[in-house]
């Protein structure tokens, strides 16, 4: 786990050292083990190390294959990288590390872009092929590690995080309108725009090749990704049993949590008080006795409503006693988003889903113990984790009608009647984006003959862990590599994602009739609909219960979310117009002051939670100030 960044002068002129030792320093806090550079003429390549497998200087980067005609940077971890070693050393290929980056660095230059079906783990980096003199791109099947890149005069710059491609002094610093107006209407960014003009962010499941000389041939100066992997939700043509179904998904998870306790450093886990983590925890804790476990719970004495069962400390501490772990915790209150902002819109680089600051205080906890942790992400997307969207799938009867249902459901923040009220002052220069497109777009390579709910609610799967995951994705990597820790994703391990993805979806969803309406932006919103239906992850808790008490698997679910809907009007209230009641504040170089205030002001009043948007007008506000300001 690490930073990677790159230079490539496409016109053949020698790259600047400086300039790459800048890109390698702003994100130094990737990796603190190390830096290394490669320089060949036109071409740098620069790392930062965080070590976690081979701790010697053996696994220095970046890294020279022993022909010298491949040059690796690389960020992330392959978990079958020794299965991959010895089948690449029955071919005749010798190591000198015990790094899982030499088995990429020799996988590549054996197989080429093939070797990416081969890898199973996350991962972005780059090799630049002295042979063939182009530089080969490439981001893991769902975007675990982050890659953005731009293109500037003849420069192609890439990195980890866009603060590192800002050092170079050929890169603008001007804000993409279109990507904001994405944003607010989406709290997501579904294109590969960034909030920063030009720089965008690679796709997860693709590569890409870029030759020298590309800038002196007409209309090839771009990136062209190719895509070898992508999400496939489907019904099988011939399902298995139920028990069938439930053996297989146990023998799965059990394998992917295993594959992904491999480290030359401690090792711990995320336990939230949900049967994900505490599953992930229960089969880590059977290899590794006292393990380190680690919660953040919320201070709720301003809390009201159904925000009143967001600490779940409680369960976290009973599964924590039933596994034997270390256990820590951290409890955060409403002054702790405050005075997190600046430093959290500093890493993030940009608003992306949700309310992301407990995830970095529980980065920050679990980095002074640990150098690796688990975290059970994606069990909700592969499972249907969140069945008060999928209702708008069931009752359709073309695929425009589902696209339409559906979009209006994941105008998260600002709908379409109102948006361009708040989005006024630069109306001109963005009237013209279709967001509807836009969302649409996200499902451009998949089959639209849609007959039974069941297709529909694959293709909400799809879009969900397409965009909705993603997003939590970057967030997970930007925060936990804040503070140099290496995030792990047991869910996300390929064979359980093949085998996830086929699935029935009456193995997932009982209720597949019963229409529930729910808001996003309404507190509690699991525990309402799960009140009411008992529905979500079906086989998986069946599953996670032969690891967890009952009370956990037949519990209600509560996302890692803080009472923010009280605080806001509540502890944080003065912050909160501090901040957007403020006549100068940078935000209204873009958004109407009227029009924003006054949906604030509802939600300040108590007419209308809209909790998801005063979060991200806060995060928007600071974002301008630490990068445009």
């Amino acid at each position: 786990m690490c930073g990677i960044c790159g230079i490539f002068n496409l016109n053949g002129e020698p790259v600047s050292p400086v300039n790459l030792r800048k890109m390698t320093d702003a994100i130094a806090h990737r990796g603190p083990d190390g830096e290394g550079f490669y320089i060949d003429s036109f071409i740098g390549l620069g790392h930062r190390r965080l070590a976690i497998i081979d701790l010697s200087p053996a696994g220095h980067q970046p890294m020279l294959s022993p022909d010298g005609n491949h040059a690796l940077t690389y960020n992330g971890e392959v978990y079958n990288f020794q299965e991959l070693r010895m089948e690449l050393e029955s071919l005749g290929h010798q190591f000198r590390s015990r790094t899982d980056s030499e088995v990429v660095l020799h996988a590549y230059a054996q197989w080429g872009a093939n070797c990416l079906n081969r890898f199973n783990g996350m991962f972005a980096f780059a090799v630049w092929d002295k042979t063939r003199q182009e530089l080969f791109l490439a981001r893991d099947r769902y975007g675990i590690k982050p890659l953005y890149y731009t293109f500037t005069g003849n420069y192609f710059i890439f990195a980890s995080e866009q603060k590192a491609i800002l050092t170079h002094p050929a890169v603008r610093r001007d804000i993409d309108l279109e990507a904001l107006l994405e944003y607010f209407t989406f709290q997501n960014i579904f294109t590969d725009k960034t909030l920063l003009k030009g720089i965008k962010l690679f796709p997860p499941g693709h590569y890409s090749r870029l030759p020298l000389g590309s800038a002196l041939v007409p209309d090839s100066f771009s990136l062209k990704p190719v895509q070898y992997w992508d999400f496939d939700f489907r019904e099988p043509e011939h399902p298995a049993t139920e028990a069938e179904y439930i053996e297989e998904l146990d023998r799965l998870f059990r394998q992917a949590v295993n594959r992904q306790l491999i480290s030359d450093v401690e090792l711990g886990s995320y336990l939230s008080g949900g049967m994900d983590s505490g599953s992930i925890t229960a089969i880590a804790a059977t290899q590794l006795p006292y393990i380190k476990t680690f919660t953040c719970g919320f201070d709720l004495h301003s809390a009201s409503g159904l925000e009143l069962g967001f600490d779940e400390r409680q369960k976290s501490e009973f599964m924590s006693y039933l596994f034997k772990t270390e256990h820590y915790e951290m409890v955060l209150k409403a002054g702790d988003m405050e005075r997190v902002l600046p430093k959290l819109a500093w890493h993030l680089e940009e608003p992306r889903v949700g309310q992301s600051y407990p995830n970095f205080y529980a980065a920050q906890l679990a980095s002074k113990f640990v150098k690796v942790i688990l975290t059970g992400s994606g069990g909700d997307e592969l499972f249907a984790g969140y069945p008060w969207r999928y209702y708008r799938a069931i009752v359709n009867d073309s695929f425009e009608g589902y696209i339409d249902k559906y979009y209006a459901f994941w105008q998260r923040l600002i709908p379409n009647r109102t948006i361009h009220n708040v989005f006024r002052p630069v109306w001109n220069e963005v009237g013209h984006v279709w967001t509807h497109d836009i969302f649409r777009d996200v499902f451009r390579e998949q089959a639209h003959n849609l007959a039974t709910p069941q297709d529909y609610i694959n293709h909400s799967l799809y879009f969900e862990a397409k965009t909705f995951l993603h997003g939590l994705l970057v967030v997970d990597d930007k925060l936990s590599m804040a503070h140099s820790l290496e995030t792990r994703v047991p869910f996300l391990d390929n064979d359980l994602v093949d085998f996830a993805m086929q699935v029935p979806v009456t193995l997932k969803l009982q209720n597949l009739k019963e229409v529930i309406r729910i808001s996003e932006n309404e507190p509690g919103k699991v525990k309402k609909h799960f009140e009411k239906t008992r529905d979500g992850k079906l086989v998986l808790r069946k599953v996670m219960g032969r690891y967890v008490p009952e009370t956990i698997t037949s519990g209600i679910k509560h996302g890692f979310s803080a009472p923010d809907a009280s605080w806001f009007k509540g502890d944080s209230i003065e912050y909160v117009q501090k901040i957007i009641f403020k006549d100068n504040a940078h935000i209204y170089n873009y958004l109407d002051r009227k029009a924003l205030q006054e949906l604030v002001q509802e939600h300040l009043d108590g007419a209308i939670n809209r909790r998801l948007l005063i979060w991200s007008v806060l995060n928007f506000e600071w974002w301008l100030r630490k990068y445009l300001a």
